[in-house]
């Protein structure tokens, strides 16, 4: 069946069983290959992409709950060469290790920031739930902490 959606303000079109995974639409059929596979359940979070604005784990969404609607992938969040500002702190921060699940954890972030540019410690323990085996949950922390002071200084 051929099902048609937006992918990075790209117009789409694949031909896939409707039930098929979004993250294997977006791997196999469309070669973007930032979001990767990690648990196959949505509790990891490595397959975080956003379905028209919210953040979601794409490995346990079916293709055709993606259909019509506009999908945002790690790919999608630069302009060009410049990065956004969350995949510019993480490089400022230091923050991946082994890097597996970022791409995944870069994609929440970006959505909690969206909804609340200041979040507290416990606002982040309660939204970004995606799992890093490396640990390197104080360095995601600082970096999206060193973004609010940011956006502060901007607006205050």
């Amino acid at each position: 069946m051929t099902l048609s959606f937006t992918v990075n303000g790209r117009a789409a079109s694949v031909d896939v069983d409707p039930e098929t995974p979004l993250l294997w639409v977006l791997r196999e059929n469309l070669g973007l290959t930032g979001s990767k596979f990690g648990c196959g359940i949505g509790a990891c979070g490595a397959c975080t992409v956003h379905l028209d604005g919210h953040p979601l784990r794409s490995c346990s969404i079916p293709m055709r709950v993606a259909a019509g609607k506009s999908v945002t992938t790690i790919e999608g969040l630069a302009s060009g060469n410049v990065l956004n500002a969350v995949q510019t702190a993480w490089i400022e921060e230091q923050v991946p290790q082994c890097g597996y699940c970022q791409s995944g954890m870069i994609m929440a972030v970006t959505a909690l920031l969206a909804k609340n540019p200041n979040p507290s410690d416990a606002d982040i323990d309660r939204q970004i739930t995606n799992i890093c085996r490396c640990g390197t949950y104080p360095r995601i922390r600082k970096a999206i902490h060193q973004l609010a002071q940011k956006k502060e200084g901007v607006s205050g």
